[in-house]
């Protein structure tokens, strides 16, 4: 944060992290409004039009574009082997343990690599660390199909891991630079869908491409789009990092008491979580002497660069931080809820070539891809409902709580996977230990790859709208702990379907699913009572941020 901001703000200690006057109900905030709405902007946008939230439509849907192409074409890659590991073992000699081995250590370092590339993305830009795992990626694409030992094929699957680890919490970040809080969720739905949607649609392209072209054209085809994908993203991504007051950063106003119009920047009794970049407005303005500040806009090719602007050097500080929000229960919950919803993915993944492809069903690997068509279109469902419909409920239910918008309002929407997590798992388990008919399976793929996308989703949301000031390291927390109970719960799967059968071992899991599901009421019923109990070591890593320099 700049001295300036520092000498005509401070934080107000006493707000609760995660607490929003969102919507204006009595037209008395006195804050930057959607337009035409009573919605109030949430951050406001500082009066810089290179800010991100000052971008027009236009840029705002470019830099979403080009992050949900990495998204996609980074998602296909690590995930693209499971509908191809038996030819990959015929033809290496590499039995499907090996193979499932490195897979595991990939998903590790997926989760792991965060703690490196969101500091690096933080200390050096986000542009950058996008550009370069797609980059990285590709090569390791080209490599693997010359892997022939369980040394060479476990390297490329860490490395790989390691630098596509900004697909798992960097996008959430860049998606929360751009968009304000009323608008967010649709966008992490957009993201939600290209995540899983990848990891759906790797499966069904790579049984295709294995019949006609062999299990190395899979690869090489992947390294093809990795390829188009960042030429995309090299001439329309743009740099998101934007340093911006704290949203509980507060102004003292020069006459305390005077009326001022809704948007001039507020004064001490304004609402803290709205007043962010009115304090920085008034630090900038005191400081030219003149009421305004005269912007530059980048040019295209200023908007190329491969280096956010210089900042002092705290790498090794900020790789550390995110093991320190291990303290914040709000954090471990969205890990926990995260790394929950994933193991029915593993789940999935894990037995549908197993069972689509023995008797009664004989699918062909190619019509095995093809069944994941039905995950991908529930992956569309519930990316639309945590989303789309998650925006629509929270500001009707901060309407009801007299405009202010609690983090734990979303976690409502949790209440349709009750019925879809353990639903679905019945049916998908009991239905192939019965031999049901097959669209009862594809059907309840389906279902489960939509319980799957609401969790993710929710998830996400419930961590960054808790702790926004820190939800670039809160969210490698979150995926730490996520990728964590994948890779443990990975190494299980196998022999607990195995030795329990189908239908007694998908019974547990439903109950399972349910109780874990559930849990989300006692986040709503104590989840704020948490955030007031933590908003003191919150605010320490906030004031830590704006002198590290990393506070957007």
């Amino acid at each position: 944060m700049e001295e300036s901001e520092l000498r005509h703000g401070q934080l107000d200690e006493t707000a609760i992290p995660g607490t929003v006057h969102l919507v204006d109900l009595e037209g008395t905030i006195r804050g930057k409004h959607a337009s035409g709405t009573d919605v109030v902007l949430v951050p406001t946008p500082s009066a810089d039009p290179d800010d991100p939230l000052n971008w027009s439509l236009r840029r705002k849907w470019l830099a979403t574009a080009s992050q949900g192409m990495f998204t996609l074409m980074v998602g296909i890659a690590s995930a693209v082997v499971y509908s191809v590991l038996e030819p990959i073992s015929e033809d290496t000699g590499l039995t499907l343990g090996d193979l499932n081995s490195g897979t595991g250590y990939m998903f590790l370092f997926l989760g792991w690599g965060c703690l490196f590339w969101q500091a690096v993305a933080l200390q050096f830009g986000k542009r950058p660390v996008y550009l370069f795992s797609m980059v990285a990626t590709l090569g390791i694409m080209i490599w693997v199909p010359y892997t022939k030992t369980n040394g060479a094929w476990i390297g490329s699957k860490i490395l790989q891991g390691f630098v596509g680890a900004p697909i798992e919490s960097l996008v959430e970040i860049s998606i929360t630079d751009i968009w304000f809080t009323h608008e967010r969720g649709k966008f992490m739905g957009g993201y939600g869908f290209m995540l899983f949607g990848s990891n759906f649609l790797a499966p069904l392209l790579a049984g295709f491409i294995n019949d006609g072209q062999g299990w190395k054209w899979v690869m090489y085809w992947c390294a093809i789009f990795l390829a188009v994908g960042f030429v995309f993203c090299f001439f329309f991504m743009e740099e998101t990092n934007y340093d911006r007051v704290p949203l509980e950063m507060v102004s003292t106003p020069a006459t305390p008491g005077t009326a001022t119009p809704k948007d001039t920047p507020p004064s001490v009794e304004a609402d803290p979580e709205k007043s962010a970049a009115a304090v920085d407005n008034l630090a900038a303005n005191s400081d030219s002497g003149v009421g305004s500040v005269q912007y530059t806009k980048k040019t295209y090719f200023q908007k190329l660069a491969l280096l956010d602007k210089k900042r002092d050097f705290h790498l090794f500080r900020m790789m550390v931080r995110p093991l320190l929000f291990l303290s914040l229960p709000s954090v471990v919950y969205a890990g926990f809820s995260y790394g929950s919803t994933l193991i029915w993915f593993n789940v999935l993944n894990g037995t549908a070539s197993l069972i689509l492809s023995s008797p009664p069903y004989n699918f062909p690997s190619s019509m095995v891809g093809l069944a994941y068509l039905s995950p991908i279109i529930g992956v569309a469902f519930g990316s639309f409902y945590a989303g789309v419909i998650g925006d629509r409920v929270t500001l009707w239910l901060a309407r009801r709580n007299g405009g202010v918008l609690e983090s734990e309002y979303r976690l409502w929407l949790f209440w349709i996977s009750v019925i879809l997590v353990p639903g679905s798992l019945i049916l998908w388990g009991v239905g192939a230990q019965h031999h049901v008919h097959w669209f009862g399976l594809i059907f309840a793929m389906g279902v489960i790859a939509c319980s799957n996308s609401i969790g993710v989703q929710l998830s996400v949301s419930y961590c960054i709208d808790s702790y926004k000031d820190l939800s670039g390291e809160a969210m490698v927390t979150v995926i730490i702990i996520r990728n964590t109970m994948s890779f443990a719960v990975g190494y299980g799967i196998t022999p607990w379907v195995t030795n329990m059968g189908y239908q007694n071992a998908f019974l547990v899991a439903a109950f399972v699913g349910m109780a874990q599901v559930l849990s989300f009421l006692a986040v709503i019923k104590w989840g704020k009572s948490w955030r007031n109990m933590t908003k003191k070591r919150y605010y320490k890593f906030v004031k830590e941020s704006q002198l590290l320099g990393t506070s957007h």
